[in-house]
């Protein structure tokens, strides 16, 4: 299994075998903490060899602060990963769309995405004070 995409984007869909993704970011500016980020999504995309498919996998969706605590309730789901006979390997595409995302203090954040228990990759979110204008 290879993960191909894991994006925190401002929306994401799937539609005929399509993964749409729409302002992959990793940077938010707050005026002032906290600081609620209205709507966002998570959105994956994992290619299974042919030996991997035909079985069960269980996915887990973390999203976290510097210290390890919850941002939102960690998400967890089972996937059964069917093998096409004409194909060497197949994707699974989720999308996870989020609300009124609430971030606390100015920092690193990270999405983290496991797959049968074993960490598979990480996304960084920054959370930044607005930067002062330098004048010339």
């Amino acid at each position: 299994m290879r993960v191909e995409v894991l994006a925190l984007c401002d929306a994401a869909t799937t539609h005929a075998g399509k993964l749409n993704i729409l302002g992959f970011f990793d940077t938010i500016y707050a005026r002032e903490i906290p600081v609620m980020h209205p709507a966002c999504a998570i959105a994956v995309r994992l290619r299974w060899e042919r030996i991997e498919a035909n079985e069960q996998h269980r996915i887990r969706l973390q999203f976290v602060d510097e210290d390890g605590h919850e941002v939102m309730p960690t998400w967890e789901g089972a996937i059964h990963v069917q093998s096409l006979p004409d194909r060497s390997s197949v994707v699974t595409d989720l999308t996870l769309n989020l609300q009124h995302v609430q971030f606390k203090v100015y920092g690193q954040y990270a999405v983290d995405l496991a797959i049968d228990g074993r960490l598979e990759a990480s996304l960084p979110l920054y959370v930044l004070p607005v930067p002062v204008a330098v004048e010339k």
